[in-house]
């Protein structure tokens, strides 16, 4: 089994009010990127959020997803990556791996999802990740031999390190979606216009 951490912790400083609830066409960032993974084939959907975001939780309950709470996120991405882990990590779940993306990066294709995930159960890398046009992005899956040495990273260093540790497959897919960051007001000006 694989599940989704969609890591929505950050203050959002740059952007000036939570990206989550930013709209992409008729849905939210959030609810926009649940359905998509849903529609890709993942069920266990965990969204890891700041404290006080009462509205973004409500969000991601209507949409069928956990929200949980880090409230070290402050900390940092990585910190909201153990804390999505170890909800989803949990004794007795075959967990074989988790698909992380960023409410940031809202416009990822379903297929995108479903091309990763049929590249992971076949692929001997312990991460893969999608990649257009020779630019990695969102989303990407570590295989449960990663789950430690992500608890382990240094939280100044994030999971880079890990990724410097290993084999990463990068998976290139036709979806621009991968690479596009919305961080800041003319980010979010660009995606409308």
């Amino acid at each position: 089994m694989t599940s989704a951490i969609v890591l929505a912790a950050g203050a959002s400083t740059r952007m000036g009010r939570p990206k989550a609830l930013l709209s992409a066409g008729p849905r939210t960032f959030i609810r926009r990127i649940l359905e998509t993974l849903q529609a890709g084939g993942l069920s266990d959907l965990v969204v890891v959020v700041r404290p006080g975001e009462e509205a973004v939780r409500t969000e991601i309950e209507a949409a069928g997803a956990r929200a949980v709470l880090n409230p070290r996120a402050d900390a940092g991405q990585l910190s909201s990556l153990i804390a999505g882990l170890d909800a989803v990590d949990r004794p007795g779940a075959a967990l074989a791996a988790v698909l992380v993306t960023l409410v940031d990066v809202p416009l990822v294709e379903a297929a995108t999802v479903r091309t990763l995930l049929a590249r992971a159960v076949v692929s001997v890398a312990p991460i893969v990740r999608a990649v257009h046009h020779g630019r990695h992005g969102h989303p990407v899956i570590f295989r449960r031999a990663m789950f430690d040495a992500l608890r382990r990273a240094d939280p100044a260093i994030g999971a880079r390190a890990v990724f410097a540790a290993v084999d990463v497959e990068d998976v290139e897919v036709d979806d621009p979606g991968v690479v596009e960051d919305i961080d800041t007001p003319a980010d979010y000006s660009r995606l409308l216009g």
